[in-house]
């Protein structure tokens, strides 16, 4: 049995892993999905001061409170930031770090700055027009998202506080001992922002690449082929 806490993506909360819950608990695992200030049931709290350094507190402030330890730390997506900074500042507290179609920085990155150029530039332009200069609306859904989950979706998720994409992620090497794994979704019709962070790991010593045939959120289009690869992945299956 592993704990695998989740570092969720940008727009969402931990309410968007609840179809996991099951499928990673009838194969032995505890799943623990925080949600992160100013998202999901912690909207209320959204302002423009959130930042990367808020989302990250609010996962370090989880780890302390709970005292968690030997830690699967799972980041999707924006997540992938936020999981790097928890294990860097608390490797005690961790055991191994899972990528899910996640952004993955080195020292010095935001999300901005390692996006494709062309969809940074965009996500200024919105943020400008449509988000007093501070949040950025979600955008679309994954291709493979079906219509009766975009209605159930689409009125959950969040605007984002932009300051999070912008701040520099800054790592003192803390966590450079933790390897794991990154999960790549293959099912995109756009610029994938993510194929080079799947490259940016194959070249790391002890790292395994897995490729899944989902859209980015398989938390909510592929629950059953999500909690399977996880299992192996946790087991120690070297089969990329």
């Amino acid at each position: 049995m592993a704990t695998i806490l989740v570092c969720h993506g940008a727009w969402s909360g931990g309410w968007s892993w609840k179809r996991m819950r099951g499928p990673m608990a009838s194969r032995g695992h505890e799943l623990l999905t925080p949600t992160y200030t100013g998202l999901g049931e912690r909207s209320h709290l959204a302002s423009p001061a959130i930042d990367l350094e808020t989302h990250v507190a609010d996962i370090l402030s989880v780890l302390e409170y709970e005292d968690l330890g030997d830690l699967v730390l799972l980041g999707h997506s924006y997540g992938g930031m936020v999981a790097t900074a928890v294990a860097d500042r608390a490797p005690e507290r961790v055991k191994s770090l899972i990528y899910l179609d996640a952004f993955v920085p080195e020292d010095g990155d935001s999300v901005l700055e390692i996006r494709p150029a062309s969809q940074a530039e965009r996500m200024r332009e919105i943020v400008s027009r449509l988000g007093d200069g501070w949040r950025l609306p979600p955008q679309d859904l994954a291709p493979d998202v079906t219509p009766e989950d975009a209605e159930w979706l689409t009125p959950l998720r969040n605007w984002m506080p932009f300051k999070a994409f912008l701040q520099r992620l800054r790592l003192t090497g803390g966590g450079a001992g933790i390897t794991g794994a990154y999960i790549h979704c293959t099912r995109k019709t756009d610029e994938d922002p993510f194929a080079p962070m799947a490259a940016r790991i194959r070249a790391r010593s002890g790292w395994r690449v897995y490729e899944m045939d989902a859209g980015h959120t398989p938390n909510i289009t592929a629950p059953e082929a999500l909690a399977d690869l996880l299992d192996r992945i946790i087991a120690g299956d070297s089969v990329g």
